[in-house]
């Protein structure tokens, strides 16, 4: 039997197993506009594994929609699969630039969590404006935690992201504040966010670790 790489390639859909056999990474589509995104690459992880899946940043305003994300919406959304730029480097600002090193390090950093560790599904966009998934190390050691807003409002609301896949008695460090947190409390109580932002399309990353 052959596989027809053509008959999958329509811009979007375009995993099939028989596919996967032969290589391990696909392209769910050419769609790269984030919030887009959000939905192909959620609904792509019910059947296929992260590592599967490859998800590119790309310019904006974004050239099928003309929608305008930030370079740290884009990279977020991008670096929840296996990250990569479909861009003119050149046309970056030098801010921009600057925040492309940072995420590929970044992503470089966590590459096997959000790759090969346990993929949880919080928040779904396809039921609500805010958005929460997560990566935990098969040794429930570290954690990786995206968190997204679709549309910003005048009086944001805080926001409850409750985690999954922890060890209830381990004790653990958000890297960025300092701030330990215990697995238990994080998954029944859930991780307390103040928005500060009231624009559209934003992205927060939160990355724990054990504490030793």
């Amino acid at each position: 039997p052959h596989i027809l790489f053509e008959g999958c390639s329509g811009g979007a859909g375009r995993f099939d197993a028989g596919l996967m056999y032969y290589m391990p990474q696909s392209w769910p589509s050419d769609n790269n506009d984030p919030i887009e995104r959000l939905k192909i690459q959620y609904g792509t992880s019910l059947v296929y594994p992260i590592s599967a899946i490859t998800a590119h940043v790309g310019t904006s305003p974004d050239e099928l929609l003309g929608r305008s994300t930030s370079m740290k919406m884009r990279g977020a959304v991008a670096m929840s699969g296996t990250l990569g730029y479909e861009l003119d480097a050149a046309q970056l600002s030098d801010a921009d630039k600057q925040a492309v090193i940072r995420r590929v390090a970044f992503y470089k950093q966590h590459r096997e969590l959000v790759q090969y560790g346990t993929f949880y599904r919080l928040e779904s966009p396809f039921e609500s404006n805010t958005v929460a998934w997560m990566f935990v190390s098969p040794d429930q050691k570290e954690a990786l935690l995206f968190t997204f807003v679709i549309l910003g409002a005048v009086q944001p609301e805080p926001h409850i992201t409750k985690l999954a896949g922890l060890d209830p008695q381990q004790t653990y460090v958000e890297t960025d504040t300092n701030k330990m947190y215990g697995g238990d409390e994080l998954m029944q109580l859930g991780l307390y966010t103040t928005p500060v932002q009231t624009s559209d399309f934003t992205a927060q990353v939160h990355y724990f670790k054990a504490k030793d």
